[in-house]
């Protein structure tokens, strides 16, 4: 059946295309735990995580807000969180009058704080929304993380942009599913960091 023997090696090739980009992620191990422990420091003092993308990202950020603010394992402590892709009508009016490229950052000014952590979702680095948001969140003082994909684009580049985390490929499915292994890791690595007692310091927020 030369037919199914062709769908085989399709099969073994689109596995493979994802095999390398998961196996760089776990090579970023050092700076994911570096980003998940500054993250963590900074809900312990009381701050909030702000998370926007753009296009099929800006599913991705609501997807984050939740896991945070309502985790799915039981048991695990809830983290303020919100997506700034979620107000329909707030996105369009920024839009409509400011803009495409500021509807996060215009957010940011008013409703975060420099306490705070602003996640940034990009395919390939190069939203300029979320470029724009990032630039303006570490303008106020928030720490600022970003997924990217491909060789990080300009977002990678910017130096407003404290940790940032690649999905090396050019395939944009692939890119999509390796951020979701990343935000998952965040999320279970922040929680880590809250249940090892002193390693975020004594300024404890109940």
């Amino acid at each position: 059946m030369p037919g199914f023997a062709g769908s085989m090696d399709a099969a073994h090739e689109i596995f493979a295309r994802r095999e390398t980009p998961v196996r760089d992620l776990a090579g970023q191990a050092e700076q994911v735990a570096l980003a998940c422990h500054a993250m963590a420091a900074r809900f312990h003092r009381g701050g909030k995580l702000v998370v926007f993308g753009n296009g099929g990202p800006s599913t991705d950020a609501q997807h984050v807000a939740v896991e945070f603010v309502h985790p799915v394992i039981v048991g695990k402590r809830a983290l303020p969180a919100v997506s700034l892709t979620a107000d329909v009508a707030t996105l369009t009016g920024v839009a409509g009058r400011a803009g495409l490229d500021d509807v996060f950052a215009h957010q940011i000014r008013i409703l975060a704080e420099p306490a705070d952590i602003a996640l940034g979702i990009s395919s390939d680095g190069e939203d300029g929304n979320v470029l724009r948001g990032l630039v303006t969140a570490r303008e106020r003082g928030m720490l600022t993380v970003a997924l990217t994909g491909g060789d990080g684009g300009r977002i990678a580049r910017a130096a407003e942009v404290d940790h940032v985390l690649l999905a090396r490929s050019a395939d944009p499915r692939v890119v999509k599913e390796v951020h979701v292994t990343t935000y998952h890791v965040l999320w279970e690595l922040v929680h880590v960091f809250f249940e090892q007692p002193g390693v975020l310091g004594q300024e404890v927020v109940a």
